[in-house]
């Protein structure tokens, strides 16, 4: 039997993430949390149900969440949401594409999604309520603090490790053993390296 769960943003990275809750199957989306002016409008096949303002009802009635709105540069709204969901004592999926590899010996907390074509690799730790992006590449013993957003394509070589709060762009390279301290915004087609 699937589990009922709400989203929380309706914008273009919640499609993408309804295409992974889809193809993985433990989930059923039963409606989405965005904007009062957005109220009834379907994203995909789901309908925005729910504001901000009814997220104690929400937890009281499903209890089952993931925060689907998308991190560019900030990653407050993301950390808002799960804050106030677990304050609620909501809970908060984890939630990883039969198309992603996740290594056995890797570890993702609570509210990460894990996109398709990504990996997670052996050794590899990822924080909570992170975003881990289409073909994404996380390396053996990589660090990925809470409340990031890797994005598609990024690569994390062995070793490297991400601050909380960060932003790694698409097809960003970061070479192994580089640090990004927390709250970075490291940009599209930027090669760090150490130094």
């Amino acid at each position: 039997m699937k589990l009922d769960i709400i989203l929380i943003g309706g914008g273009g990275h919640c499609k993408a993430c309804i295409d992974v809750i889809e193809v993985e199957g433990r989930f059923q989306v039963t409606g989405i949390a965005d904007l009062l002016e957005r109220r009834g409008e379907m994203v995909l096949n789901y309908e925005i149900i729910a504001t901000d303002d009814d997220l104690p009802g929400l937890v009281k009635k499903y209890g089952l969440f993931l925060i689907t709105l998308g991190q560019i540069k900030s990653s407050e709204l993301r950390k808002k949401y799960y804050t106030s969901i677990k304050n609620l004592g909501g809970r908060i999926a984890t939630v990883v594409s039969p198309l992603a590899h996740v290594s056995r010996y890797a570890s993702l907390g609570e509210g990460t999604i894990v996109m398709h074509q990504a990996v997670v690799n052996a050794g590899a730790k990822v924080g909570v309520n992170c975003i881990i992006n289409t073909k994404a590449l996380i390396e053996h013993d990589a660090r990925v603090g809470d409340h990031c957003h890797i994005s598609t394509a990024a690569v994390l070589n062995g070793g490297a490790v991400v601050g909380n709060g960060s932003f790694v762009g698409s097809n960003t390279v970061l070479k192994e053993g580089v640090i990004l301290p927390p709250y970075s915004v490291v940009g599209f087609m930027e090669k760090i390296s150490k130094g």
